[in-house]
């Protein structure tokens, strides 16, 4: 009780900051497979320091030399985490304001949920259509480097614009779009694409686009293929797998921490 009582401010700062990093590290990696290893090297950690409070000093010894050498581990194997945590920490939105923002003390209120099920009835109806597409999707990253490529825009994201947008005669279907929120915020978007990335000859350049964008941001993407009308998801440089459309909205939804009910 005592000790509670001469915490330092410093000391209070030191936990703040420590919950912060916590609570990046967790929407950085919700969602993916990272967050399942991170949560087994946790137990690792905690069945670490039971063994060391009760002297148990083999086991002990032993997970305390995998720790160690896991931290070379975690550098491979959280390699595309790591680099879009980098990214996070020199883009705009990881700033003071933003850092309030997210816990809705100041600043600005969340936007607008994204209308999830347009985008895939969208995406569904240019697939029957044989109509090429490429949606970006924001998460927390500030993208203003991709829209500045494009046509700014502020268009409430719904079937019917996004059908037009990428409809064959139209002067907007070339390159991507941006929805931030419930918004399409530019179109005709050059995207990125990093030369090391190599994909099957199956998938074209706006597949190659989508792995990159989502690889290097914290973005996630969809993508309707012109040849074969098949619809991607893409995040964090991977294609995820999904067994139909209702469960397609339900994981873009869980990485856009949209709940069902909200």
């Amino acid at each position: 009780m005592n000790e509670l009582l001469h915490m330092r401010f410093w000391d209070i700062l030191d936990i703040v900051l420590f919950a912060l990093l916590l609570y990046y590290l967790y929407k950085l990696i919700r969602g993916t497979v990272a967050i399942n290893i991170f949560i087994g090297l946790g137990i690792i950690y905690l069945i670490w320091k039971a063994t060391e409070w009760l002297h148990m000093s083999l086991l002990s010894e032993v997970l305390g030399k995998f720790l160690g050498l896991g931290v070379i581990v975690l550098l491979i194997v959280f390699q595309p985490e790591i680099r879009q945590f980098l990214l996070m920490l020199g883009s705009k939105k990881f700033s003071p304001s933003a850092v309030l923002s997210d816990f809705k003390l100041f600043g600005k209120q969340e936007s607008a949920q994204t209308n999830v099920e347009a985008l895939v009835n969208a995406a569904k109806n240019l697939s029957i259509q044989r109509n090429g597409a490429l949606i970006v999707i924001k998460h927390n990253q500030n993208l203003d480097f991709l829209k500045n490529t494009g046509d700014k825009m502020n268009i409430e994201v719904n079937e019917p614009i996004i059908e037009s947008i990428f409809y064959k005669n139209s002067p907007l279907h070339d390159g991507a779009i941006v929805v931030e929120g419930n918004k399409i915020t530019a179109t005709r978007v050059v995207l990125p694409v990093s030369p090391e990335i190599k994909l099957p000859k199956k998938y074209g350049l706006r597949h190659l686009a989508a792995v990159s964008i989502t690889k290097n941001t914290d973005a996630s993407a969809l993508v309707v293929s012109e040849e074969t009308g098949q619809i991607s998801y893409i995040r964090n440089g991977r294609f995820v797998p999904y067994k139909d459309y209702d469960d397609l909205v339900r994981k873009i939804k869980r990485d856009l921490g949209i709940w069902e009910g909200h």
